[in-house]
């Protein structure tokens, strides 16, 4: 019987692959080819989600303007929907969101106190959204009241000076909003008043912080009235910072990095392989 070793010449001539089949291929080689499939994938889904994104954006927007076309509800009308949307369980934040209801109420200033939402914007300028505390009774939450975007001094120790609304009742019809929390800074960081007339400098709209502020229960929702009594400032109105179409131009950038990354990877292999 003829040797091993000749039988392993002869099956090898004739092209038959004896032994471990990946003994040739480097550890290398493994690597090079599961590092690209990762980061592949993962660029391909993050332009999905991206994508995601922007069809619920565009839904979210259909829903806002069927809100604003609704007739005006009612303060108890409002806190029923309050009710209802802080025990939902929905896995989209947005959904929770009572943005873009219309709202009417007869309320008054709790007091004179001014407050001032810090680090805002409106058409490039750097300022403060107004705010004041209403009440409808005595026994319902207090609702704020946005009074309208006010400029920044230069000097952060300036603050502006405002009228606060007398405490009468005024009719006020509007749409409300709410704030997605920040998960990086959601606390309220009030600043402490010199003086009565001083109004109060806020970073966030903390409700649970602003109830234990003030001692008494707040909505919320936050009523931004179509015409304020005594005041024209201007109101700003962003309730999607991020539109569907962003979303989309973000999903082609993900898309795009993950062809040039597939295309350097194939390249990179075939210069590899040609060797």
């Amino acid at each position: 019987m003829n040797t091993s070793n000749e039988t392993k010449t002869n099956l090898t001539m004739k092209g038959v692959v004896t032994g471990n089949p990946f003994k040739s291929v480097g550890v290398s080689r493994v690597l090079f080819v599961i590092i690209t499939l990762v980061v592949f994938s993962l660029l391909v889904k993050l332009g999905l989600w991206q994508l995601s994104r922007a069809t619920f954006k565009q839904e979210w927007q259909s829903t806002l303007i069927q809100r604003q076309q609704q007739q005006a509800l009612t303060y108890d009308e409002m806190l029923a929907i309050v009710e209802t949307s802080e025990a939902s369980t929905s896995s989209q934040p947005e959904t929770r969101l009572l943005t873009g209801y219309r709202l009417k109420i007869s309320a008054k200033p709790v007091n004179n106190m001014m407050m001032l939402l810090d680090n805002q914007v409106y058409q490039g300028q750097v300022g403060y959204l107004a705010y004041q505390i209403f009440e409808i009774t005595p026994e319902q939450p207090w609702i704020m009241v946005e009074l309208g975007f006010v400029p920044a001094n230069k000097d952060r120790r300036i603050l502006p000076e405002l009228t606060p609304l007398k405490t009468n009742y005024y009719t006020l019809v509007g749409r409300v909003y709410q704030k997605q929390p920040n998960p990086l800074s959601d606390r309220l960081d009030a600043e402490q008043l010199a003086d009565a007339h001083t109004p109060v400098r806020f970073q966030n709209i903390n409700i649970p912080a602003l109830t234990d502020m003030f001692g008494h229960t707040l909505t919320s929702v936050v009523l931004q009235p179509d015409n304020v009594p005594n005041y024209h400032l201007p109101q700003p109105w962003i309730p999607i910072p991020l539109s569907a179409q962003k979303h989309q131009g973000y999903a082609l950038q993900w898309f795009t990095m993950a062809a040039v990354f597939l295309g350097l990877m194939s390249w990179i292999a075939f210069r590899q392989f040609r060797r």
